[in-house]
């Protein structure tokens, strides 16, 4: 047996605080696996020891690098492709087919987050299937956001280089991945760029950092899966993401979580729906809508099986380079005057119920009553986004900052959007404006159409990207 290497009144405000500082949870019986990854987080931060580690983090406030290094010490990336069968079937064979059937005849997008994604082999696992079920996925706009507190994790998903470990499932599904893979050593695996495309990763705090939100991107989902991520929270903080996760749904989106996780509790707007081996939760705002659920165990007969209809490794055609508009220089002083905020809250709620078309015509409503305000073409620029009008969006975001140059998230947006459609120059010129912009801002201070997100938190945000950018650049140099 271990022997206590940290007091136990230390120990005890340790958990206290790691519950209230990031949201994970060390009760009494797992005290021993809290002491292991002190050690390590002592090794990590240049320690001598993990009691010293301990007393050193409860006497300061932790600045966001000592979250991810904690992060890294006191959680476990435990995952591989495809892993429990019984969700994925349940995925293949009711809840996808569903939502491409109703997406056929409207918008052709979809919009998953796979919320703790680890190392990546959750939201790759994802867009294969997805890319097996649409025949014609090259003509959907597909958006897989990726996100996790470990940034280590997450540049090795980025990556998307696995060795064997990560395929030891043996299904028959697992087993038809070789067409979305290239070998690239004996032992390694690269996931093809046509994957790759569907998936982006971005650091995300789930028990500090703001969401739903436009500015991140984690508004209006389809789908969400948080698997093996709650077991590490205290129950008051699971219920907390909980309610935020289920806000970050569309009305009849859904909640996926592991088998054994009985952190989320059927409660107003959410139901659960048994599938064979599965539990999934489905939202319904309004209770007249719980007679029109889907039967659990429904087949869909119109869907064949992908690997009969739609062969693993299909070439899709390139992307056409977009050629973005140099936006036209005037000089004007400009007073911007906004218009009616009926109109544009209306756009944006919209926007956050994932009803994009009717979003998209209230922004060009109160852009045509005022072209001086830059609010409606930001968030114009991302419901074009999000609807895969990269072009489009290019432009209204340059308008955006035509109007209002210091526009921080306008400059963020662009980078972002650049870093998307494979332009890394771009994107790191307008990062490096969103942080000259944030440098006079106070650390607390919120920046404007945020929905809440300090500059302190945004600054940290750009810098990790930045970094990636770097990063990538020089792996491939």
């Amino acid at each position: 047996m271990m022997q206590p290497t940290i007091p136990a009144q230390t120990l005890s405000k340790l958990s206290d605080w790691l519950a209230t500082r990031m949201g994970l949870n060390f009760p009494m019986e797992r005290r021993s696996d809290l002491e292991r990854g002190m050690a390590a987080a002592a090794s990590a931060f240049g320690m001598p020891n993990a009691e010293s580690c301990a007393n050193w983090l409860l006497s300061t406030p932790p600045t966001r690098g000592q979250i991810e290094t904690l992060a890294s010490c006191l959680t476990i990336g435990e995952t591989y492709f495809f892993r429990d069968e019984c969700c994925f079937t349940a995925l293949e064979m009711n809840v996808l087919p569903e939502l491409i059937h109703a997406r056929m005849k409207s918008e052709r997008r979809l919009r998953i987050w796979s919320a703790g994604c680890c190392t990546g082999e959750e939201p790759y696992s994802i867009a294969m299937l997805i890319d097996r079920l649409i025949p014609d996925v090259h003509d959907w706009n597909v958006a897989i956001l990726a996100t996790d507190i470990n940034p280590s994790f997450l540049r090795r998903a980025s990556k998307g280089v696995y060795a064997q470990w990560s395929f030891r499932n043996t299904s028959v599904r697992a087993e038809s991945m070789d067409g979305y893979f290239q070998r690239i050593s004996a032992s390694q695996r690269e996931i093809k760029p046509r994957i790759r495309k569907y998936v982006s990763f971005s650091y995300l705090n789930l028990a500090d950092d703001i969401y739903p939100s436009i500015a991140n991107n984690t508004n209006a989902m389809d789908i969400i899966f948080c698997r093996n991520v709650m077991q590490y929270f205290t129950a008051d903080q699971a219920e907390r993401v909980c309610r935020k996760l289920q806000d970050s749904l569309i009305d009849g989106g859904w909640l996926i979580v592991a088998p054994a996780e009985t952190w989320v509790h059927p409660r107003q707007g959410l139901k659960m729906v048994e599938f064979p081996g599965a539990i999934f939760y489905q939202k319904h705002e309004h209770e007249s809508d719980e007679a029109s659920m889907p039967p659990a165990r429904k087949v869909y007969p119109t869907f064949e099986l992908p690997s009969l209809k739609h062969p693993v490794g299909k070439s899709v055609p390139a992307s056409k380079q977009i050629k973005v508009p140099e936006t036209r220089k005037e000089t004007a002083s400009i007073s911007i005057e906004h218009v009616g905020p009926v109109s544009y809250h209306q756009a944006r709620s919209y926007a956050n119920e994932g009803k994009l078309t009717e979003a998209a015509e209230c922004c060009e409503t109160v852009i045509a009553a005022n072209k001086t305000d830059p609010n409606p073409q930001y968030l114009l620029a991302m419901i074009k986004q999000e609807q895969g009008q990269y072009e489009q969006a290019v432009q209204s975001l340059k308008r955006a900052l035509y109007l209002d140059p210091s526009f921080v998230l306008a400059h963020f947006a662009l980078g972002n959007l650049y870093s998307l459609i494979g332009r890394p120059r771009d994107a790191r010129r307008y990062f490096r404006n969103a942080l000259d912009l944030l440098l006079p801002l106070s650390k607390g201070e919120v920046v404007p159409e945020s929905d809440g997100l300090s500059a302190g938190r945004l600054e940290e945000i750009v810098t990790t990207l930045l970094e990636s950018l770097d990063g990538v650049a020089a792996a491939n140099s």
